[in-house]
């Protein structure tokens, strides 16, 4: 039986890194809620809808996942930067711009 080691902590993360993670996580909720409502809102279009409105539906829904797919890609680049409490996971990044 073989046991793997679990992972030890990274350490504690800076106040500016806890406000970034915030935002982030808050992005993520923001969006998913927004592209739950137009999933909804969508599946019920397909039987009370005319073609020209489902088509409407699946435009912000689309729109609504795409920017989802967004905000969980920039959180988990924010996890990977901190995942090991590198230091390079410490250095700033410019806001908006992906992780060396």
């Amino acid at each position: 039986m073989s046991r793997t080691v679990p992972a030890q902590p990274a350490g504690l993360l800076s106040r500016r890194a806890l406000d970034e993670l915030s935002a982030l996580q808050a992005n993520v909720h923001r969006h998913g809620t927004l592209r739950a409502a137009a999933l909804r809102i969508l599946v019920a279009s397909r039987h009370a809808a005319t073609a020209v409105a489902q088509r409407e539906f699946w435009l912000e829904f689309a729109w609504a996942d795409q920017e989802y797919r967004v905000a969980v890609r920039r959180l988990a680049q924010f996890c990977e930067r901190y995942r090991d409490g590198s230091r390079r996971g410490l250095r700033a990044c410019p806001s908006g711009s992906p992780p060396p």
